[in-house]
C-alpha cells in the first residue's frame, strides 16, 4: 500500500546509505541523486516501471516539488545506474556482514520483453542469444534471466544475462561474497561439481545442489528432503518481485529496459527493509 510513512522511510534509507558511501553531488543541483533514485524505486513498486507515472505522482503530493522533466529526469536516471547497482550491492554487503554464516538461496527467473508472436519484430532485445526455456513452466521466452541470490526474503547479489544462458554460468558472474560456512541452496541446473568444490575449498561456503537422478553424487534421503524444503521460499520471494511487474515492461532501448528489470529488484530490497 502506498504511504506517506512507506515513501519518506524509503527516502531516508536511500539517502542515509549514500552519505554512509560518501557520495559527493553537486550543491547547485536542483533535485539530489536520493530524490531521483527514491523516484525510480516508487515508479517499479506502485506503478509497475512507467517513471513518468512516478515522476508526476511525487511532485503532486509535494514530496519533490522541483520535479525534473521527463527528459531531464530519464537522463539523470541512467547517468546513476551504475551508481544505484553500487548503492543495492553496498547494502547487501552490510546485510550479509551482519548475517554472518547464514543460509542462502540462488536461482534465477526469467523477465520476457513480448510474447512469443512479437519476436520477430522486437528492437529492444534482438538475437537468438536472449531466446531462452524456462524449464518449470515448459515454455520459451524472449528476454532476461534474473539471477537473484536471497537472504532471508532479501535479494543481496543478482545480475542479468541472456534468456538462452544455462543458470550454471551464473556461479562464475555472481560475486558470492557470503561468510565462510554459509549454504547456498540452489536446484540441479546449477550442477557444476568443480564449481561446488571451488566454493568449498576456497571460501568454505557449502554449496547446496539438488541432484539429478543420474547424478555421481548422490545424496541421502534426509539431505534431498532439506534441499527441497529449503529451496520453495524463493518462489514465494520471486513472486513478489514479479507482482510488481505489469504484464509488459515498457521501454524502448535495450538499455532502459535492463534498467528497469533491475530496478524491480533493487527497489524490492529497499521497500521490504523500509
Amino acid at each position: 500500500m502506498l504511504s506517506d510513512d512507506k515513501i519518506i522511510a524509503l527516502y531516508c534509507i536511500v539517502d542515509d546509505t549514500l552519505k554512509a558511501m560518501r557520495h559527493y553531488e553537486d550543491k547547485k543541483v536542483r533535485v539530489s541523486d536520493s530524490e531521483v533514485i527514491t523516484t525510480a524505486f516508487v515508479s517499479v513498486l506502485y506503478f509497475g516501471g512507467h517513471l513518468d507515472n512516478g515522476r508526476h505522482f511525487m511532485k503532486l503530493k509535494g514530496y519533490v516539488p522541483g520535479m525534473l522533466g521527463k527528459s531531464r529526469f530519464c537522463r539523470r536516471l541512467h547517468r546513476l545506474s551504475d551508481f544505484m547497482l553500487a548503492l543495492f550491492f553496498y547494502l547487501g554487503k552490510r546485510l550479509k556482514d551482519m548475517a554472518g554464516a547464514a543460509t542462502y538461496r540462488l536461482d534465477s527467473f526469467p523477465v520476457a520483453v513480448c510474447d512469443n508472436i512479437r519476436i520477430s519484430r522486437s528492437k529492444v532485445l534482438e538475437g537468438e542469444v536472449f531466446r531462452g526455456k524456462h524449464a518449470a513452466m515448459r515454455r520459451y521466452f524472449y528476454g532476461v534471466q534474473v539471477q537473484v541470490l536471497i537472504l532471508d526474503g532479501l535479494p543481496v547479489e543478482f545480475c542479468l544475462v541472456p534468456g538462452a544462458e544455462a543458470d550454471v554460468r551464473a556461479l562464475g558472474k555472481l560475486p558470492l561474497d557470503v561468510a565462510p560456512e554459509s549454504c547456498i541452496y540452489m536446484d540441479a541446473g546449477y550442477t557444476d561439481y568443480g564449481a561446488e568444490d571451488d566454493l568449498f575449498d576456497a571460501e568454505l561456503i557449502h554449496a547446496m545442489v539438488q541432484r539429478k537422478k543420474n547424478s555421481k553424487r548422490k545424496d541421502a534421503p534426509s539431505i534431498n528432503f532439506l534441499k527441497e524444503h529449503m529451496r520453495k521460499q524463493i518462489e514465494t520471494d520471486f513472486s513478489c518481485i514479479k507482482a510488481k511487474m505489469l504484464r509488459s515492461i515498457h521501454a524502448v532501448t535495450q538499455n532502459c529496459f535492463l534498467l528497469k528489470v533491475a530496478l524491480f529488484v533493487i527497489a524490492f530490497t529497499f521497500d521490504q527493509i523500509a
